[in-house]
């Protein structure tokens, strides 16, 4: 293995404070890259093609966490449902019930985050907060029993002006607030903020993330 993961792995996790997890992004990376990192404690690795997925949750270790973090279609959830830890990019009402739906089938119960669209880019998928808050609002979700709203994730816009890139993470932080308040106020599993990356994840931090999601700082540039 011609990159150090292992060092370049401890090198982030050196500078999360307690209390923020690292999601390590493991998607075009092979499975010796996640071996490497496994073997160093971490769990929790990030997947955003359902193929590449399946066929590394076939190989690798049966205790790793898998996320779904892409862009997920409601035709590929019944392939992911049966063995995925979280999917953390819950963009509509629609995918919510295929989520429950398949996650009923398989008698599991699954995690998901709230995906938010707050860059000003028109390429993320996503809910604005208004759309967020009337899915919210309308209730169907609380009789989905199998799904588990664990909070909120969102991309901030890929530029270098650091100030947007703030404002736009504590916009979702100071919505995460609001949302908990008003409808999680009692429901301790509701307490995850995914936002940060490579590039980003500094200022994640200090806007209230909990989780980071991190790739190229640990794998090095992706093997397509």
């Amino acid at each position: 293995m011609d990159y150090d993961v292992k060092s370049h792995l401890h090198q982030i996790l050196d500078t999360l404070p307690q209390g923020v997890r690292l999601v390590a992004i493991s998607k075009y990376h092979p499975n010796e890259y996640i071996e490497a990192a496994y073997e160093e404690g971490q769990r929790v690795f990030g997947e955003s093609h359902e193929q590449e997925l399946r066929q590394k949750h076939e190989q690798l270790p049966k205790d790793i966490e898998w996320h779904f973090i892409g862009h997920l279609q409601t035709n590929k959830v019944k392939y992911i449902a049966p063995y995925v830890s979280m999917i953390e990019a819950v963009d509509s009402l629609k995918l919510l019930k295929e989520i429950n739906r398949q996650a009923e089938k398989c008698g599991r119960v699954i995690n998901v985050l709230l995906e938010l669209h707050i860059a000003e880019e028109a390429t993320k998928y996503g809910l604005t907060l208004d759309a967020c808050r009337e899915l919210l609002k309308a209730g169907e979700w609380h009789s989905m029993s199998h799904v588990r709203i664990c909070g909120l994730m969102m991309m901030a816009s890929n530029v270098d002006d650091e100030d947007q890139i703030r404002r736009e993470m504590q916009t979702a932080a100071d919505f995460f607030d609001e949302i908990k308040e008003k409808y999680f106020a009692n429901d301790d599993a509701f307490r995850e903020r995914s936002w940060g990356m490579s590039d980003d994840y500094l200022i994640a931090v200090e806007t209230h993330s909990t989780m980071v999601r991190i790739g190229t700082s640990i794998f090095g540039p992706r093997v397509y």
